[in-house]
């Protein structure tokens, strides 16, 4: 089991108890302190804003054998979407696994007695975490519905932490775990290259509640004469020729909605019928599926024969639309290539 380390990235404050390097009792009572945990404490100037800082303020009560687990250990290791926070904007608190139930929870921390294997626990940026298989596990088996579960996994593979053959095998070595069943549901629902929850939502809602055929997650669009790229849509059905995409609050920004109808433009010049989710589709779908099963009406009136377009890249064009394609680029490439997905 490896040992934590005082390396923290730049900015992020490790609490100290009373005594020698930390304060004085009377002065961790006084307003220069702040108490992060029993016995814990950082300069009041620490902000508990930063999740990060959150996840180094719960780090000091892990004890020998445990690791923090869970979104905060895919936080930690910069999985981009997990941000500790419910859809609500809530706190969630920091998952502390140890294999035994000798720590009790804190304000902002939960602990968990599961079994953890020492193989399963690394040191990284100064904080002992659970591998990402683990860590993915953990949030898909404890998630709130088999949607939450599914959007884990995506987001972990957003970030490469994960792959979906990867949770394959680990969770065929969780056999009578808490929550494998739907662990292993989400997983039979996941997809490698969903840019973001929204996405996933949407994805779920056109197979689960439309009943549709599953649709292929950002992948480019080319003309079939000359190979130029035509777009890359949130969503398509490379069979009935639908295209789905997702607009939130930033599609309503000029600039990305000029981008938004040029690209529905370019769909449209080639016969693509594009279906739209919009934020109040999340909660109440029944909108959004009257329009997709427009959508797939209008595009059964193209024939398959007169497409103009093609999934089919050329060969210049570089895949990005798999775990394993994404970890094989150099950080060259993925500058170049995977830039637009955090944008």
């Amino acid at each position: 089991m490896p040992e934590p380390d005082s390396d923290l990235p730049t900015g992020l404050v490790r609490p100290v108890r009373c005594g020698p390097g930390g304060p004085t009792r009377k002065q961790a009572r006084g307003p220069s302190w702040r108490r992060t945990s029993h016995g814990f404490y950082v300069p009041a100037s620490v902000s508990d804003d930063d999740v990060r800082q959150r996840i180094v303020e719960a780090s000091v009560l892990v004890p020998t054998g445990g690791a923090i687990t869970g979104w905060a250990a895919l936080c930690w290791m910069r999985g981009r979407w997990f941000d500790g926070r419910t859809a609500s904007g809530d706190r969630l608190p920091v998952t502390i696994v140890s294999g035994t139930r000798d720590i009790r929870a804190q304000t902002g921390m939960r602990p968990s007695g599961e079994g953890l294997d020492p193989r399963r626990v690394a040191c990284v940026d100064g904080i002992l975490v659970t591998d990402a298989c683990f860590a993915v596990s953990f949030e898909m088996r404890y998630a709130a519905s088999d949607r939450a579960a599914v959007v884990v996994l995506d987001m972990a593979a957003y970030s490469d932490l994960v792959s979906v053959d990867e949770m394959a095998a680990y969770l065929a070595t969780q056999s009578g775990w808490t929550g494998v069943p739907r662990a292993h549901r989400a997983l039979a629902l996941a997809e490698e290259n969903s840019w973001s929850p929204p996405e996933s939502d949407l994805r779920l809602v056109w197979t689960l509640a439309g009943g549709r055929p599953r649709p292929v997650c950002n992948r480019p669009v080319f003309d079939l004469r000359t190979g130029a790229h035509v777009g890359t849509p949130d969503l398509i059905d490379p069979v009935a020729g639908v295209a789905g995409e997702y607009d939130g609050e930033l599609h309503l920004v000029r600039t990305q909605r000029d981008h938004d109808l040029r690209r529905e433009g370019a769909f449209r010049g080639h016969d693509i019928e594009t279906v739209t989710m919009t934020a109040p589709d999340r909660h109440d779908p029944s909108a959004f599926l009257q329009r997709l099963h427009t959508a797939y009406r209008h595009a059964a009136q193209h024939p398959v024969a007169e497409r103009t377009w093609t999934l089919d890249p050329p060969p210049w064009w570089t895949p990005a639309h798999t775990v394993a394609h994404r970890r094989a680029m150099t950080e060259r490439q993925r500058r170049r290539f995977l830039g637009h997905r955090a944008a």
